[in-house]
């Protein structure tokens, strides 16, 4: 690793590859810092036994270096990824341009629109190939959704997809295997993730990606800004210098750098005093539909096919059946369905303490095989909402961990009840039955895979964190490219705009120079 570059990117995921590449095209030396491993097709873990393969740096075993990084924090669960790569690796590859309604929220700064954001947008889609699971193509779990969408006075719409369906890919690339793995890693790079795509580019045109280094806090020092990070190998602490610094780590990860840059090492004491408000798990609800008179095959196709549209009224959401492959599917039909309103007398004390029952449960295989309820699991779904919450968590920094507080359950009632209503009718055109996830049963704790926030958009630092072109307040030089510049919750899956914002970002910075 060079002393300095013209630009230092912190994460590989949607904004940091984005970055990557159009600074890359700029001509400028760009490295790219990620904290996670690189994964090949047919590299991604499957046994769930052996934990330290699935999860990252977990209390049980801080050491660990898995590929997800879930986190059970005060007012909400959270799951993020850890790779070359970021979130691409594991999410649904669902890309959806919003409502132009959603950008009519008081918090998105003038100039922000569907509208304005459209080039951007086209921009995202060439680069990944975006395209709709083929409509000529029989897929049962689709089509029994869209006719349940149907009889409920729901439209419903195929998004726009970074998979490669049927067309050859690259060599050590297959086409979709329609496996519903997608959330587990490509075993056979159909997906178009990051390191396939935007990273891989980048890195043909010289950047240069360094694993396994996981960033603590940024300094400014004459000319640029000095990162410093911990290589996760050896343990050595050093840094590295760049006339231009991005973070792209992720709503959870810019954050809790900035957090520790202005509070801790005081190295950046000017950031706003905005930093770390207004989270948004973007409405995530988690349930699970049972007994479907008719076979869904679950297991069959992509993990998403088909989004249902709830923006009719606030409060807005989408939906979704989120589906996974048969041994999966399997697991979570054999846990059943917990009762409702018989499980809330464990209480909320007992959120902090699922971490040693997890990985127990991981270690002794409880998540490999299913528990015998008798549940057809070719009859079985979860479903998943994304809603327009209210965007009200607080990102605070505890010892020298990221903590959220958030009265997730109390500020978001009308959210919650719309959701759940809906997918008990959903459940009842299915012939079957619902449940919320169990965490929300017993602790009224959401889990989210779409963190939001913390970072704001804004035009100025009494509302903000960085300005309409991604740049820090009161540190210039210094950038914001992902999840965390988003000023509310979107109500779709958020990729596309994340990822358009992070295009519009790269531009300005690409302009800096």
């Amino acid at each position: 690793m060079a002393k300095k570059y013209d630009v230092v990117v912190v994460g590989s995921g949607f904004g940091g590859s984005i970055t990557a590449l159009r600074l890359a095209q700029a001509g400028k030396s760009v490295a790219v810092l990620e904290r996670g491993r690189r994964y090949n097709p047919g590299q991604f873990p499957r046994d769930v036994t052996r934990a330290d393969e699935l999860l990252w740096r977990h209390p049980i075993r801080p050491e660990a270096r898995g590929l997800y990084d879930v986190r059970f924090l005060s007012g909400i669960g959270t799951v993020t990824a850890s790779g070359v790569g970021g979130g691409s690796l594991v999410y649904a590859n669902v890309h959806v341009r919003p409502d132009p309604i959603v950008f009519d929220h008081p918090r998105w700064p003038r100039g922000f629109s569907r509208e304005a954001l459209d080039p951007y947008y086209d921009k995202v889609a060439h680069e990944l190939d975006v395209k709709p699971f083929p409509a000529s193509e029989p897929l049962r779990k689709r089509d029994l959704f869209q006719q349940a969408a149907k009889r409920m006075g729901r439209q419903t719409f195929d998004p726009d997809e970074a998979v490669s369906w049927t067309e050859p890919s690259a060599p050590g690339r297959k086409a979709c295997q329609r496996c519903a793995e997608c959330e587990f890693g490509c075993q056979y790079g159909a997906k178009n993730t990051l390191d396939l795509t935007y990273l891989a580019r980048a890195e043909k045109l010289g950047a240069t990606v360094w694993p396994g280094l996981s960033v603590s806090h940024v300094q400014r020092v004459a000319g640029g800004y000095r990162v410093h990070f911990k290589d996760l190998a050896t343990g050595e602490k050093t840094s590295v210098e760049g006339s231009r610094v991005v973070l792209s780590a992720g709503a959870l990860g810019t954050v809790e750098i900035l957090l520790r840059s202005r509070d801790r090492t005081r190295t950046l004491p000017l950031v706003s005093d905005w930093l770390g408000r207004g989270y948004s798990g973007n409405g995530d609800f988690l349930g699970s539909l049972h007994g479907s008179r008719e076979e869904i095959l679950p297991w069959e196709g992509p993990d998403v096919a088909t989004v249902m549209r709830f923006f009719d009224a606030a409060p807005r959401f989408t939906m979704v059946t989120a589906t996974f492959n048969r041994p999966a599917t399997a697991v979570l039909a054999g846990m059943g369905q917990p009762q409702l309103g018989l499980l809330g007398g464990v209480g909320a004390p007992l959120w902090p303490k699922l971490w040693p029952l997890m990985h127990g449960a991981f270690a002794k295989g409880l998540f490999s095989k299913p528990l015998g309820t008798g549940v057809d699991p070719a009859r079985t779904s979860n479903l998943f909402a994304i809603g327009q919450d209210n965007a009200n968590g607080h990102m605070v920094l505890k010892g020298d961990r990221l903590d959220i507080e958030w009265d997730y359950a109390n500020e978001n009632v009308a959210l919650v009840n719309r959701m759940t209503s809906a997918m008990q009718e959903l459940a009842s055109q299915y012939g079957g039955t619902f449940a919320p996830l169990v965490t929300w049963e017993l602790f009224r704790r959401p889990f989210t895979v779409h963190s939001l926030g913390g970072a704001h958009l804004a035009e100025s630092p009494a509302r903000g964190v960085v300005s309409t072109e991604g740049e820090v307040f009161n540190y210039p030089g210094l950038y914001v490219a992902d999840g965390s510049v988003i000023p509310t919750s979107i109500g779709f899956h958020p990729v596309m705009t994340i990822s358009a914002v992070a295009e519009r970002i790269a531009e300005a910075v690409a302009h800096g120079f």
